[in-house]
């Protein structure tokens, strides 16, 4: 069967492998950055990609390992359905071909923890082809990176060497587990956008359900190429720094390898091709090996397994149940809501909280005699705002939050209808973050309902008035950030219960009149 696009394909109009990005500046004039990112995603499955072997993090060394992931002789391996159905759907979301004809290889390489002496992966044909991320970077420009490709791949063990003084240990059982090779093109320019680019992916696999996005356990790491070149030059030599597994290693790496390779060039030195490994704690990176090229690994089909052959309506299908992905939620978001772009973008970044922030809104909206985008609106400021900043006080997620979505929504529809104003609203929030308890049950207790009644503040204005003749005549003589001043005595007379708009009504009444 002959391979068939099943995605849109990238747009030549917004590629980005221009000259014209951002410049850094050395000390014999600019230099031009040129960054592309080997992203290793550990694929969501009870089990390996070629072994029915587990895959649950943190087992005993050696609990989860069959005898195909031990490679003892004769054991043959038998392809996991889930990971080539994780590969496709994670190749549709990211706008890529879907090769219908793909071929397993070896790559012949020795490690001590790689028991077979080879890794069974894909080369000159991968299930995955061209395809594109956009990012939206913080100053408001969009900016797309273009996937060369998305291969299939088992694992390798892993050497442990500081459990011994003399002795290094191998813990099999991350051998064989399904590995996903996303691939970039060599697009970015920055660290923030190598970064920017990372965080986007992990969103979408996030969204997919193909990839937890766990950096801290390994499950998602990149290994990011970089050169250097004089604006409108060639491309320079390049270097690989593996196995980053935060978004600010990232970015420190490539921050300490561009200033490497600057200062190298500047001096009359050559960078050398090679792979090399980053130390978070003293921001420096050292040399680990010389730059395999394709060929020192013998590629070569997989004997044991035959070329995988996917059918049309298969995919087809899987495309169909695809989520809705952060891209069409923010837009989605935009649109339907009135949210600005930016509180779009923080809101759909994580599944988890777009889904918080549907059922607050749901919930805050009902019976609300206000427009749905206003509620929308109300319901984004709380959540990017005293949430998002009670949550990472605590260090937690928004999956852990003691506050659901009904308790907050109870909570705005009291500020929405005039019961709390916005300073009094803030106060009850984080009582009930501390106590648990709903709003309406803190407001009945503190006395916190807001004062809209007209007679009651009436009688508080004419007094605050009568006690300030001169800054009454300040406003008559046409003064009126005077106005603002009387507001604060009020609602400090009221301890921040009166009704802000009320107040302002009754007080321009009452300063206006002769």
């Amino acid at each position: 069967m002959t391979e068939s696009a099943t995605a849109t394909a990238p747009s030549d109009s917004t590629s980005s492998h221009s000259t014209t990005g951002h410049l850094v500046k050395g000390k014999t004039g600019p230099w031009e950055v040129v960054i592309g990112l080997e992203v290793h995603a550990q694929v969501v499955s009870h089990s390996k990609l070629f072994s029915g072997a587990a895959t649950a993090f943190g087992a005993e060394p050696n609990a989860q390992v069959s005898l195909v992931d031990a490679a003892m002789p004769g054991m043959l391996p038998v392809l996991n359905r889930v990971a080539v159905e994780q590969a496709v759907k994670t190749g549709l979301g990211l706008n890529a071909r879907i090769n219908l004809h793909s071929v397993f290889e070896r790559k012949n390489y020795f490690y001590a923890d790689l028991p077979q002496g080879y890794q069974i992966s894909q080369y000159l044909q991968p299930i995955v082809g061209e395809g594109y991320i956009d990012l939206d970077l913080p100053d408001g420009e969009t900016r797309r990176v273009e996937i060369e490709r998305l291969h299939l791949e088992q694992d390798a063990g892993k050497s442990i060497h500081d459990q011994h003084p003399s002795k290094s240990y191998i813990d099999l059982n991350r051998s064989g587990v399904i590995l996903m090779e996303i691939v970039s093109k060599p697009d970015m320019r920055t660290g923030e956008e190598a970064a920017a680019y990372l965080r986007k992916l992990r969103s979408i696999l996030r969204y997919l359900g193909t990839c937890d996005g766990n950096m801290e356990q390994g499950s998602l790491r990149a290994d990011v190429n970089l050169s250097v070149r004089r604006p409108g030059e060639a491309l320079g030599t390049r270097t690989e720094t593996k196995n980053l597994n935060s978004l600010r290693f990232i970015q420190q790496a490539v921050e300490a390898e561009t200033k490497r390779q600057i200062d190298l060039l500047e001096k009359g030195g050559q960078v050398v091709q090679e792979t090399r490994l980053f130390d978070g704690a003293t921001g420096k990176s050292r040399s680990m090996r010389s730059k395999e090229e394709a060929h020192d690994y013998r590629y070569f089909p997989d004997p044991d397994l035959l070329p995988l052959d996917l059918d049309q309506g298969w995919v087809d299908e899987i495309k169909a149940a695809l989520p809705e992905l952060p891209d069409a939620k923010k837009a989605r978001f935009e649109d339907a809501f009135g949210l600005s772009a930016y509180n779009a973008g923080i809101l759909v970044a994580e599944k988890e909280t777009a889904d918080y922030f549907e059922a607050l809104i749901a919930i805050a909206a009902e019976g609300a005699k206000r427009p749905k985008e206003e509620v929308a609106v109300k319901c984004g400021n709380w959540v990017t705002g005293e949430l998002f900043g009670a949550l990472n006080k605590a260090g937690l997620t928004i999956d852990e939050s003691p506050l659901s979505a009904e308790a907050l929504a109870g909570l705005i529809k009291l500020e929405l209808d005039g019961t709390l104003s916005g300073r009094i609203a803030k106060e009850v929030f984080f009582a009930m973050w501390d106590t648990g308890k709903p709003a309406e049950a803190i407001v009945e207790e503190k006395g916190l309902k807001q004062i809209s009644d007209t007679g009651a503040l009436e009688a508080i204005v004419d007094d605050i008035v009568a006690q300030n003749p001169e800054q009454t005549e300040q406003y008559r003589g046409g003064n009126q950030k005077v106005l603002g001043w009387f507001v604060g005595q009020i609602m400090k007379a009221t301890k921040g219960q009166a009704n802000p708009g009320v107040v302002n009504k009754i007080l321009r009444a009452k300063l206006d009149a002769d």
